[in-house]
Parts: C-alpha cells; sequence; structure tokens
C-alpha cells in the first residue's frame, strides 16, 4: 500500500484521550485569557485504507486546553460522539435527533454559542454539545428549532449576536442549500432554502452588513466516487464559478449572482460592503482543488491570498493577488465580521515541510509580517483574542498549536499580535501531539462558563 501524506507524520492520528493538569509553561500567560483554547479535527479510530482514505474524513477530536489566571489548569483531548464511534466501544447511541441518520462524529469546527460547546461539521452532520472538560453531550439541533443540516464555519454578527451560517447536506439536499440564522437564545429565528442548479461543496461562507454570501464553486459532487464510498467531490471545470450575495432578511429570488474566475476557496478571512454599493471579500483562493489529489487539499497546489471586489450594480468582478505565498485558515478581529477591517492572519501551510509559518497582513498598507516557530516548527490556524480594554484592532493575542517535528510533540502558542518581532509571550508544553487539523476558537469563560 502506499504510505498518504494525510495519514504519515503529523497528519497520523493520535490513540488516547489523554487529561494532564498543570502544564508546565515557558514565558508568562496574560493573566485575563480566562477560558479554553479548542480545536477540532479528523482521527480516525480504526484502520483505514490508505489509497482511498480523505483527510477531511473520520470522526472529531477536540483538543483542548483551559486558561486561567496566568495558569494552564489541564490538556484534554476527547473524541465528539458519534453512532459509530459508540458501536466501536459497545455503547448506546448517543441523545438527540439525528434527522439524516449521520453516524460522524463532527470533525471540523469547535466553538461557544448561547451559553454551549459545539462541534461542528458539514454536509449534514447535527452539531454535537460538549461539556465543559470536551465530554460528549449529545446532538443540539438549537432546541429542535434547526431543519436539518448545519455547516462547520457559522459566522456571529457582533452587533446582533445572531449567527449566521451556509449549509449543504449530501444525499438529502441535492438541488439547493439553505441560510440559516440562529438568534442569541440559541433557537433558529429564520432559514432560507436556495436553488443550486449543481451539487457543490460548500464549505464556508461570507456575511456584510447587507448580504449573506454563497460561494459556488467547481468542486462538485461526483457520483463515481460516491458510489465506491469515497470522498464524493471533485473539480469539474467548466460549470461556473459564481458567488450569490442573499439580502440578509431576504429571500432566494432576491439573490443578486455575481461571476468569478474559475477556482475553489474554502476559507474567507472577512467581507463588507463598501459605501458604492459593493462587496469586498477577501480569501485565500486555490486554482483548481481535489483535480488530481483526491485525498486532501495540498496535492494539486497551494493557495494564494486575494481581494475579491463584486460590483453589484453591474455584476462584475475584479481580483487582486494579495499575496501568492502559501497560506490558509484565515482569521480577523471577530467584533468586525461583516465590516471593514485592517489586520488578518493566516497560517503558512506546506505539504513537504514542517516549517509553517504565521502570517499578519495590514489589508490598509499591505504590509505583511511572519511569525517564523523554528525549525521543524509548525503553527495551525491562529485565532484572535483582543485585549481587554484595547483601542488598536490589533491590540491582542493570537493562539495556536504548533508541532515540533523533532520532539513529536506539541505547544500551545501565545503571540503578541501587534509584535511580530516579539518572542512568543508565552508556550504551553502539551504532554502528547496534536496532529495537523482544521479549526477551533478561543471561548472565554463569560461565554461558557465552568461547571467545575
Amino acid at each position: 500500500m502506499t504510505e498518504s501524506l494525510y495519514l504519515s507524520g503529523n497528519y497520523a492520528p493520535v490513540a488516547d484521550e489523554i487529561t494532564a493538569v498543570d502544564l508546565p509553561i515557558i514565558g508568562q500567560l496574560p493573566a485575563e485569557l480566562n477560558g479554553r483554547y479548542l480545536r477540532n479535527g479528523p482521527n480516525p479510530f480504526t484502520a483505514v485504507d490508505p489509497e482511498a482514505h480523505h483527510w477531511f474524513v473520520g470522526d472529531g477530536m477536540v483538543h483542548g486546553v483551559r486558561l486561567r489566571d496566568g495558569n494552564a489548569e489541564w490538556y484534554r483531548n476527547r473524541y465528539v460522539g458519534g453512532s459509530r464511534l459508540s458501536q466501536h466501544r459497545g455503547q448506546p447511541d448517543i441523545g438527540g435527533r439525528n434527522w439524516n441518520n449521520s453516524d460522524v462524529g463532527p470533525n471540523t469546527n469547535v466553538g461557544g454559542f448561547a451559553g454551549t460547546t459545539f462541534a461542528m461539521v458539514e454536509a449534514g452532520g447535527c452539531p454535537v454539545e460538549l461539556s465543559y472538560e470536551l465530554e460528549t453531550v449529545g446532538r443540539n439541533d438549537f432546541s429542535g428549532t434547526l431543519p436539518g443540516a448545519f455547516s462547520a464555519h457559522p459566522k456571529i454578527d457582533a452587533d446582533t449576536g445572531e449567527m449566521h451560517a451556509m449549509v449543504y447536506a449530501l444525499p438529502e439536499w441535492m438541488d439547493h442549500v439553505q441560510y440559516v440564522v440562529v438568534a442569541p437564545d440559541g433557537k433558529v429565528r429564520r432559514a432560507v432554502d436556495i436553488p443550486l442548479e449543481q451539487t457543490t461543496m460548500l464549505h464556508d461562507m461570507s456575511l456584510t452588513q447587507r448580504y449573506a454570501v454563497v460561494y459556488d464553486f467547481p468542486v462538485r459532487l461526483d457520483f463515481d466516487l460516491a458510489f465506491a464510498g469515497r470522498f464524493p467531490f471533485r473539480w469539474q471545470p467548466g460549470t461556473g464559478s459564481r458567488v450569490g450575495l442573499l439580502p440578509r432578511e431576504g429571500d432566494a429570488a432576491d439573490i443578486v449572482w455575481i461571476d468569478v474566475p474559475e477556482c475553489y476557496s474554502f476559507h474567507p478571512m472577512n467581507a463588507y460592503d463598501t459605501p458604492e454599493g459593493n462587496v469586498v471579500i477577501d480569501l485565500c483562493v486555490y486554482s483548481k482543488m481535489f483535480a488530481a489529489d483526491l485525498l486532501g487539499p495540498f496535492g494539486d497546489n497551494m493557495a494564494r491570498f486575494e481581494r475579491w471586489e463584486l460590483n453589484v450594480a453591474h455584476l462584475t468582478s475584479s481580483v487582486t493577488v494579495i499575496d501568492d505565498t502559501p497560506q490558509e485558515f484565515p482569521r480577523h478581529r471577530g467584533r468586525l465580521t461583516g465590516k471593514p477591517y485592517r489586520f488578518g492572519y493566516c497560517a503558512s501551510p506546506s505539504p513537504s515541510a514542517p516549517e509553517w509559518k504565521t502570517l499578519k497582513h495590514d489589508m490598509v498598507t499591505g504590509e505583511r509580517w511572519e511569525f517564523d516557530h523554528g525549525v521543524g516548527r509548525g503553527a495551525g490556524e491562529p485565532v484572535f483574542v483582543g485585549r481587554e480594554g484595547a483601542t488598536a484592532e490589533d491590540d491582542g493575542w493570537l493562539i495556536t498549536f504548533v508541532h515540533d517535528i523533532a520532539a513529536d510533540s506539541a505547544e500551545l502558542i501565545v503571540l503578541d499580535a501587534q509584535d511580530f518581532s516579539r518572542p512568543a509571550v508565552a508556550r504551553v508544553m502539551l504532554p502528547q501531539r496534536v496532529p495537523y487539523g482544521f479549526h477551533g476558537n478561543w471561548v472565554s469563560d463569560r461565554a461558557v462558563p465552568p461547571t467545575l
């Protein structure tokens, strides 16, 4: 059998669920960071076929570190519950409505909303609620108000407190996606079906003050792969590449569709409306996706960082390449979601080198900074946490996991987001490596209070 990139090295799953307390710290943790840094990712619990296994497949495992008063109180990693894991462990299925009989524990994102911790996945799976200590509570369909699917990439409007998501479901919804708005009380306020002529891999969405943004890119359902039990999406050039602008309180008939260059994007950084009525979107863009490499995202090409400006009146788009350095997992200050902003942050992954740097972009001046974590060390998604009382947009910290290939270990790293020339503010030593995974968030104890 051929060794797969996405099963080797730090892509490989870890076997054990661990609890470690009183973690060693190099440097000094900011005392006001009281809460948990959480990150989700796929971690297969049984042997898989390396010639067919896709990186995006496998039950979720959440890794978390609790910080309080300058201390790192614990590290935990726990599988996210699902019927497949329950069966493997000889346990009853987890509770909660399973509208599409999904057997997978959500493996893509984790965060806090409405006082609850959720693990999330795309393509139909219901969010799974986790305890403060990351044990599975059960499926949570927002108190029975979620019509069906949810997303791994919801966006929260800091002004309204609402959570917005663009969702799809396979094989249940072959001809449409759905826009879902969850109110601050954790109940769905609005759901709008959006017809699509072709099934697309709708990984993420964007939000502006006026629009919910729909991405319809030419990574589409491939029936041969699906019937073979493989990851079912493949690059299908010539099938259209466009962006839809749905007024946030509008219906599907109100969408404005604008063609964009043929490409694929998993993750936008942010989007906003201009005074002239146009829409600006900053995002990481691949020229193609799942064309030759059908096992993961890095085999065909790496993403560059672009700015798209959509002219709503003339239905045209213009593209500016901001930075062609490989980058992914873009983040910004959360309270500026859907608004003009200045600073953004990315990881710079490489399929062939272990050094994954952290990047900072000034969207006004075009300046870029790099934080080099050292030889053989790779950083994941940088999560921004603002300093209390800050007046500058970038006054705060970046938190991420860093893998050290020589030590085969991991650290939680806290960087000064304003000063990339400064060494890491703090490095928390973890008891095991954290495999390369996907998304996470800082969940403060104010947002989701501890139970112990």
